[in-house]
């Protein structure tokens, strides 16, 4: 690929040592030098780069992660599955993996559950090892101590203490005829050979057995391209699991970066609320209203829908940048029905019908409110045209903005006067009008003629 300045592959990276593993690390040139982003060249990869190896190779591609490590570790979305059988841990996870695959938006579906390193199962026969005088914790100790080894004692020499590992060696624990011929200790017999208490029987196993809880776990990752929406990739992710019937036993749930990415997504929905709430009691300070706030706010959910036109139209994706974009643009979007509103007022207490004030309202402030948002647009256009180092993000802060107010705009010249109208019709209802409610309890009716 000419993007590609140079790359650096590491293998055996497991420090477990649990199964064969490389890294392969690939350096692009910067930015400014190439026609393709990041992601596209990632595509390439996956497209044309992995198919032609073979199909036992487990591969993922994905960007290099700020901290921590590859895999499940860093991948866009991970699916954590816990229960009690790793067999049927490995069984839910593989549907998940074939599930996922069909799911539009998704790459690299994988488990972290690898079956398939080489195991010796020893089973002791119970009645023979009585006979015999071979304790089952002994043959274990035994075991454990001749073919995975432990550090037995520490001795000193040059001031430098040196730790003393035993264990058998290498040929003496390799195979299964090896294994079989161990000694055990005997209460009768003082050492016996273990395939004359135990059954050998090989398999596989998994490489490495997680747990969480206490509980057998397994995680689902994969990653998501840049255009889909990680919230659908979940929500369908979960409902797939909740197909399996896996049990009541077999629990289910987003961990890692995606369930970082649900608590943002929520904390996000109360900033939203709290600042709705925080700029009507201020507009409602200021104004000496309760109806005008409503007024000023009834642009913002007309603003929404544009900000999220403006994302599908610059191939943009929702994100904590947009989502903070988001927010600012709601701060400023209500700035044209606050000079509209304000305006109209003054007229008003001036002696102008609520008709007239409207379209002099709306005539006098057009040219500040024009004038206003192209200042605040064309601020945007230095982040949308960026390039470089960080331009994602004022892509993705400043095509929010830029949309979102640039097309709302005729909206709301329109809609605020309307509504304020409205408005100004139900402020005189008895349920709106305070004034109204003082004068009819001071009102002291006047006395019929016959009552004179």
């Amino acid at each position: 690929l000419p993007e590609i300045e140079y790359t650096l592959v590491t293998v055996g990276g497991d420090p477990a040592k649990t199964r064969n593993l490389s890294n392969i690390y690939v350096r692009t040139s910067p930015i400014e030098a190439r026609s393709r982003d990041q992601f596209a060249i990632m595509d390439v990869v996956r497209e044309q780069v992995l198919p032609p190896f073979s199909k036992d190779l487990r591969t993922s591609v994905q960007p290099v992660a700020t901290i921590g490590g590859s895999g499940a570790q860093s991948a866009d979305v991970q699916f954590l599955i816990n229960g009690p059988d790793l067999r049927k841990l490995d069984a839910i996870s593989r549907q998940m993996v074939e599930r996922i695959k069909t799911m539009p938006g998704v790459v690299d579906p994988d488990t972290s559950m690898n079956v398939g390193k080489p195991e010796l199962s020893v089973q002791v026969d119970r009645p023979k090892a009585a006979d015999l005088g071979v304790q089952i914790s002994d043959a274990a100790e035994a075991l454990r101590l001749l073919v995975g080894g432990d550090q037995v004692t520490t001795y000193n020499e040059g001031g430098e203490q040196y730790e003393v590992h035993l264990r058998a060696r290498a040929e003496d624990r390799s195979t299964q005829a090896a294994i079989a011929s161990l000694t055990v200790p005997s209460s009768r017999l003082g050492s016996v050979s273990l395939d004359n208490v135990a059954d050998f029987s090989p398999g596989t196993a998994p490489s490495d057995i997680n747990r969480l809880n206490r509980q057998r776990q397994v995680t689902v990752f994969c990653n998501l391209l840049p255009t889909a929406s990680q919230a659908a990739i979940q929500n369908t992710m979960l409902a797939e699991f909740n197909k399996l019937n896996a049990g009541g036993d077999y629990r289910g749930g987003f961990t890692g970066r995606s369930r970082e990415l649900g608590r943002a997504a929520e904390n996000f929905v109360l900033a939203f609320v709290l600042s709705l709430i925080f700029m009507y009691l201020i507009l409602a300070a200021q104004f000496e209203s309760w109806l005008h706030p409503i007024t000023i706010l009834l642009s913002l959910p007309m603003t929404l829908p544009f900000a999220l036109l403006s994302i599908i139209i610059f191939r943009q994706s929702i994100n904590i940048f947009s989502a903070l974009g988001l927010l600012v643009l709601f701060g400023v979007v209500k700035k044209n029905s606050i000079l509209q509103i304000d305006h109209a007022n003054q007229l008003k207490a001036s002696g102008m019908s609520t008709h007239d004030a409207v379209i002099r309202a709306s005539r006098n402030r057009l040219r500040p409110i024009l004038m206003t948002t192209f200042a605040f647009v064309a601020g945007m256009v230095p982040l949308i045209v960026s390039q470089g180092i960080g331009a994602g993000t004022n892509h993705a802060i400043g095509f929010v903005i830029f949309g979102g107010q640039s097309l709302a705009l005729l909206l709301t010249l329109i809609v605020t006067p309307v509504a304020y109208s409205l408005f100004d019709d139900a402020s005189r209802w008895r349920l709106f009008s305070r004034a109204k409610a003082r004068t009819d309890e001071g009102v002291v009716p006047a006395p019929l003629p016959s009552q004179v």
